[in-house]
């Protein structure tokens, strides 16, 4: 039997398994959502006529319970083993406010890394921790799926490459995958914004694969998106700066607009934990500051085409004698 047609029969069981739990134990908050819902009888090819046409998929458990207790341990030893004294302090922050978006040497050095990124909301103005350190963190990353074999084996499952072939991916490279953990009560906001800008391809081509570690809703900050935005080009881009220091953006002059889908209203993704998302990169989407007392822990890794220009301008650069993760 061909590899194409074993790869084949494991989407088709992973469909027929995932339309299964959908029938026995939807909840019908989550069954309305315009996100294309994997369901029996749907194939690969339909898999990948709607991404194209909602620009996403919602798979609720997509990962086994298992596989979401040993990431979230994962995600605990990562904490617990943070080093405060040694390390940078590095805020992320999105660049909202005013404020210039994270850009130093210690974020361009993570492409292949566990590093650690404080939430905003977590240091005072003496420089020191306001909360325990492992509250403090807004995500670690941007090379989990290089490194740790919980996340590695995830990222580039059987399961995982089969869902890139029915999005129409011919050679995908994974990158910047990380956790973000949306601390309670500090979690902060994520603004409008589309994952191509910041993972530039000419053609654009990134694609995300977001996984929920925990039960994700409205009060600890779910995803929110607006339906079939993705039809709208990005219109600017994330880049470093000349002469490698910091980062910026710059625009991307075109005829179509996002003022035209800004207003339109934003639809919430209240799923639950081991569920995935499929994120194409030019949908506009967004999450609310986190002022519950629960956090919202997610995995997320994305996939760009390899024979796509992919240039030096982008923020996420492998060393000189390194190269992308191909998933194929």
């Amino acid at each position: 039997m061909s590899t194409d047609i074993l790869d084949q029969k494991l989407v088709d069981s992973t469909i027929e398994f995932v339309s299964l739990s959908i029938l026995s134990s939807c909840h019908e908050e989550y069954c309305y959502l315009p996100f294309f819902f994997v369901a029996r009888h749907h194939n690969a090819t339909t898999l990948q006529s709607s991404f194209n046409e909602n620009g996403g998929a919602v798979i609720p458990d997509f990962l086994s319970q298992d596989q979401v207790a040993n990431m979230r341990a994962e995600a605990q030893r990562l904490l617990e083993e943070l080093d405060v004294a040694s390390h940078p302090m590095t805020v992320f922050s999105t660049g909202t406010e005013g404020k210039e978006h994270v850009g130093d040497n210690y974020f361009f050095d993570s492409w292949n890394k566990a590093s650690y990124f404080f939430e905003e909301g977590a240091i005072g103005e003496d420089g020191q921790l306001k909360v325990d350190k492992e509250k403090s963190i807004n995500k670690i990353g941007h090379g989990l799926h290089n490194i740790l074999p919980v996340f590695t084996d995830v990222s580039l499952s059987p399961k995982i490459k089969q869902l890139a072939k029915s999005m129409g991916m011919k050679d995908p490279r994974v990158l910047q995958s990380m956790l973000i953990f949306k601390q309670p009560e500090i979690g902060g906001l994520v603004p409008p914004h589309q994952d191509s800008t910041f993972l530039y391809t000419e053609p654009v081509s990134a694609r995300g694969f977001w996984f929920a570690l925990e039960d994700c809703t409205l009060d600890n900050g779910c995803l929110e998106y607006i339906p079939k935005s993705h039809s709208v080009p990005i219109s600017k881009r994330f880049v470093r700066k000349e002469g490698g220091l910091g980062t910026t953006f710059i625009d991307i002059p075109h005829d179509k607009s996002l003022l035209d889908k800004e207003n339109e209203p934003y639809v919430p993704l209240e799923v639950k934990a081991g569920s995935l998302v499929l994120i194409h990169g030019n949908v506009l989407h967004r999450s609310s500051p986190n002022l519950s007392d629960k956090s919202r822990w997610i995995y997320t890794f994305h996939c760009i085409e390899g024979d796509y220009e992919y240039d030096e301008k982008n923020w996420l650069q492998p060393s000189a004698d390194s190269e992308l993760t191909r998933l194929l």
